[in-house]
């Protein structure tokens, strides 16, 4: 498999790197999400807590499309390798 080309001041790094980059990422977004629920009382506005809940939802939401999509290119490769 060849390298990558190189952009920028961005390191080169195989894609097996770079699928668990992303989804230790994606772990830290989800646990500074579920970090945030607990103080949304404290504002003590319902409908600024009701637009920040929404808005929760869909980053969760998104966070788990993109691990989805890394799994399953993870899974293509294998496969690509029978």
């Amino acid at each position: 498999m060849r390298a990558p080309p190189a952009r920028g001041n961005l390191p080169l790094m195989d894609r097996a790197t770079a699928a668990q980059q992303i989804r230790d990422l994606c772990n830290t977004i989800s646990t500074a999400g579920m970090k945030l629920h607990p103080l949304l009382p404290a504002l003590d506005d319902e409908p600024t807590k009701s637009e920040i809940v929404k808005a929760l939802y869909e980053i969760t939401k998104n966070v788990e499309i993109v691990k989805k999509q890394v799994m399953r290119l993870e899974k293509r490769d294998d496969s690509s390798l029978l």
